[in-house]
């Protein structure tokens, strides 16, 4: 299978903040798969709940050329068997979100295949615009998709991180999209622990002033534990160097969006990841 000869940089980098016990979050940051876990279950079990999901991707997808679709799906069935055998152990049960991004092929062009179960997210930064690109699977979020609540209300909603979907829960159902892989683009995947302290806006002008990753990712850490660290913090910044795509408007073109209610996306045969095309 070929690379496409696509060059990434990329740095990983986590902290405890300044309030948890323990740090429940994991990050996978090798070639072909990039992606934030944030595990659910207290000291006794997040921890090893979030790290069975990041085994579970290793042992599927790093090392391969490219990844595929159908090795993505069986490492997010591979993890939600990781999740189980952990919760199997406590009294509180365990679970974790994940979110990530996979360079596969589509149709001999590379591209991104983005995922996530639960509210960690991925954004795409190009330039000095960012988009996010997940959808929160959280109680907020579906007030704000429904109607039921303004967005500008989900900020003070205290019930807005419940989340929905998530590995080990009974909905671990992935939501994913395919994008061009665009040269000079930057991508971040992040658990709540950095969306819950700082802004998007915040989050634009981080990513648009550092220089390499590993800058950018301390960045961002040290910049949520300013602002009060109360959750574990843990980002993965992606940069694109060469290969990909040099046509901005096909990245424009590929910000996924939610299908509306009753639609039916564009579904890749053999697979329960309902993957949406680029329009």
């Amino acid at each position: 299978m070929p690379s496409h000869r696509v060059k990434l940089a990329a740095a990983a980098a986590s902290d405890v903040g300044l309030v948890r016990r323990a740090n429940e979050d994991s990050a996978l940051a090798e070639w072909p798969i990039y992606l934030v876990a944030d595990g659910m279950g207290g000291y006794e079990a997040g921890d090893r709940a979030s790290a069975a999901v990041v085994e579970a991707f290793r042992a599927h997808v790093v090392g391969r050329p490219l990844a595929t679709v159908v090795e993505v799906r069986e490492a997010l069935a591979a993890a939600s068997a990781g999740v189980a055998k952990v919760a199997a152990g406590t009294a509180r049960g365990a679970g974790s979100t994940v979110a990530g991004v996979a360079l596969v092929d589509d149709e001999g062009a590379p591209a991104w295949l983005v995922f996530n179960v639960g509210d960690s997210r991925v954004y795409r930064h190009h330039g000095t615009e960012l988009e996010q690109l997940t959808v929160d699977h959280s109680l907020g979020q579906e007030l704000v998709d429904s109607g039921s609540m303004r967005p500008d209300e989900l900020a003070t909603f205290d019930r807005r991180n419940v989340i929905t979907r998530a590995i080990g829960a009974p909905d671990s159902t992935a939501d994913s999209w395919l994008l061009p892989v665009v040269n000079g683009e930057r991508l971040l995947i992040c658990s709540d622990g950095l969306t819950g302290e700082v802004s998007d806006e915040g989050i634009r002008a981080i990513l648009t002033m550092s220089g390499r990753p590993e800058s950018a990712a301390a960045a961002l850490v040290q910049r949520a534990r300013q602002a009060g660290g109360r959750d574990n913090i843990t980002v993965v910044v992606i940069d694109v160097i060469a290969g990909g795509s040099d046509e901005h408007a096909d990245a424009t073109t590929g910000v996924p969006r939610r299908s509306p209610a009753g639609a039916q996306p564009d579904v890749d045969d053999e697979t329960t990841i309902p993957v949406r095309r680029k329009s």
